[in-house]
């Protein structure tokens, strides 16, 4: 009976590795049980105008809801030409190369080595006696393979934290887009805010021009002494004080928007932000799950899964690697010969290294990689909790800003009748010029509260907007029916 053939040292090993291949050490991923509440208490709808806006799906581009073509553009601009978002994108890039760069350690490694040595030996002997130079010439072809066992998942837990590592870089940029538009948006209405802020501004000038030449008339009649004139001068010295403080500060505004959108030399023309429509509002009861939709969340928990598959990877460090060579090639004196039969060269082996004695920097390595994995779960856990704040300040604050709209909108009506009747009175004769002062001076801070309210209630929107990360979907908002 023939006798069966032993098992090479390879086919051992081989067979060794398909049968433990499964494992990989370390901890499998388990996303962190959510610390939240099902649902948000409270929602801006429910109050003033607010109220009276259908709750409606909003999508990514959720800066078009204002409805103003030049955002628009200003928005493209930014997202096509921020050199911090170019920078976001190339270190994504760079994360997804290296993602790439870890999956090639799946494959074995194969090399080309080639060589052409010729050497001169002396022909001098121990004795003294000259033998004679001898010249010896070698060339030699092969393909050199390597290959690493994956028994203990190290490649593989390198390639889990490469990707999530990735990901992680992907959801940073999209993190840092959101953050973009919301500065863009918040800026642009900023400016906004300040081009209707001169145009009061302007128009409080020119009435309070009017009024000082009414004051000169009456002190030419002999009705009014200097003091009066001198009260509208100082008045009218101020608005126009006023007025040069806006102009610089609407010049900055727009010198930001520039740096923002990547146009340096931009110049945006003059509009009225209070033909901005509202954007519509949340329904009641969203659901806090809302939040995985940010990516900043998401950035959080790619690099918590990163950071989990590190500790398999310093963990693999305890158990031996197994590595597979091969070699197979030519190698002959003379180039017309390396290629036939008899030239032909091979080899194969198994390597096997396992540590013994490091002093304790295998366990080092993996304490450093377990404590990085809480320092990760804590980030991500406090990111969460971060946003989940934040959704529910912006829901508080367009509430309660909505409804002091309401109140700050009867100030400017109630502000101007007075200022109109004192102005009457005045001219009159039936009340001093002080009282007109300050109905006017009443008049303008009610006008300029008012419109730094509004667009602190579009801000308002906007922060919502990026707290949720871009907006929300109707239907998810909606409690799941019950059985």
């Amino acid at each position: 009976m023939r006798k069966p053939l032993p098992k090479s040292p390879l086919a051992a090993a081989l067979g060794t590795a398909l049968l433990i291949s499964g494992c990989a050490i370390g901890p499998d991923f388990l996303r962190p049980a959510s610390p939240l509440p099902e649902r948000y208490e409270a929602s801006a709808e429910g109050s003033g105008e607010a109220a009276a806006t259908p709750a409606a799906p909003v999508h990514a581009q959720w800066w078009t809801l204002f409805d103003d073509a030049y955002l628009n553009t200003l928005m493209t601009q930014a997202l096509e030409n921020n050199q911090d978002l170019l920078a976001a994108a190339a270190r994504m890039e760079a994360a997804q190369a290296a993602a790439r760069e870890a999956g090639a350690d799946y494959y074995p490694g194969v090399n080309l080595d080639a060589s052409s040595v010729r050497n001169r030996t002396s022909g001098e002997t121990a004795s003294g006696r000259n033998m004679g130079a001898t010249t010896s010439t070698n060339r030699r072809v092969a393909l050199g393979v390597s290959y690493e066992l994956d028994i203990w998942g190290r490649i593989r837990r390198s390639n889990e934290a490469a990707r999530a590592q990735a990901l992680s870089s992907t959801f940073a940029r999209d993190a840092l887009r959101l953050s973009l538009a919301g500065q863009v948006a918040d800026e642009y209405l900023n400016l906004r805010a300040l081009d209707a802020e001169l145009q009061v501004t302007r128009e409080t000038l020119d009435s309070q021009a009017e009024t000082l030449k009414i004051v000169r008339a009456r002190v030419d009649a002999g009705a009014d002494s200097a003091l009066e004139l001198s009260q509208a001068q100082a008045s009218y010295a101020n608005a126009q004080a006023q007025l040069n403080q806006l102009q610089r500060q609407r010049a900055l505004s727009e010198h930001q928007l520039g740096l923002l959108a990547g146009q340096p030399s931009l110049k945006v023309p003059a509009g009225d932000f209070r033909k901005l429509p509202l954007p519509p509002m949340p329904p009641v009861g969203l659901p806090s799950s809302l939040l995985e939709a940010r990516p900043d969340v998401r950035q959080a928990e790619e690099t918590l899964v990163a950071a989990n598959a590190r500790i398999g990877v310093a963990k693999a460090a305890y158990f031996p690697s197994i590595s597979l060579t091969g070699l197979l090639g030519s190698e002959s004196a003379s180039l017309s010969n390396l290629f036939i039969h008899n030239s032909s060269i091979w080899s194969y082996g198994a390597a096997l290294a396992m540590p013994i004695f490091n002093a304790g920097k295998t366990a080092a390595q993996v304490d450093q990689a377990t404590a990085g994995q809480k320092e990760a779960l804590a980030n991500y856990l406090k990111t969460v909790q971060t946003s989940f704040r934040e959704v529910k300040d912006a829901l508080v604050t367009l509430k309660e800003y909505s409804e002091e709209e309401i109140a700050l909108a009867a100030q400017v009506d109630a502000s101007r009748q007075a200022l109109n009747i004192s102005k009457a009175r005045y001219e009159a004769g039936y009340m001093g010029f002080l009282t007109v002062l300050d109905s006017q001076r009443t008049y303008n801070s009610a006008q300029l509260l008012y419109l730094e309210l509004r667009k602190n209630r579009l801000s308002s929107a906007v922060d919502l907007f990026k707290a949720l990360g871009g907006g929300w979907q109707e239907e998810a908002a909606q409690a799941p029916a019950t059985e």
